[in-house]
């Protein structure tokens, strides 16, 4: 799966997904980027999942209106996520394309 980490999204979270393409907005020069914006550009590419911590995106935007999965992470603290990776990896595995899930940290 090819999988974009947004802005906030800890790039440590990487080396756990051996097993899907990851790539950052940051590498892909998309940093300034709005959330619609990069909703459409990442869906363009051919991403298949964005990774954020952006907990009010999916109030400012219709997730509906993309295939593009979304996973919300729910801190940007790397030790509170990397405590949680298990869960975080799991449910990448089981995300339904245009499908937003928030996990909780």
């Amino acid at each position: 799966m090819r999988v974009l980490f947004d802005q906030g999204t800890p790039v440590p979270l990487r080396r756990h997904l051996p097993d899907h393409r990851v790539e950052t907005a940051f590498e892909r020069g998309w940093s300034s980027l709005r959330n619609s914006a990069l909703l459409d550009r990442a869906e363009a590419e051919g991403f298949e999942l964005l990774v954020t911590t952006d907990q009010s995106l999916r109030h400012q935007q219709n997730l509906a209106a993309w295939r593009l999965s979304v996973l919300v992470l729910m801190s940007t603290s790397w030790p509170r996520i990397e405590a949680r990776v298990d869960r975080i990896v799991a449910t990448i595995e089981r995300i339904a394309p245009g499908e937003c899930v928030e996990v909780p940290i």
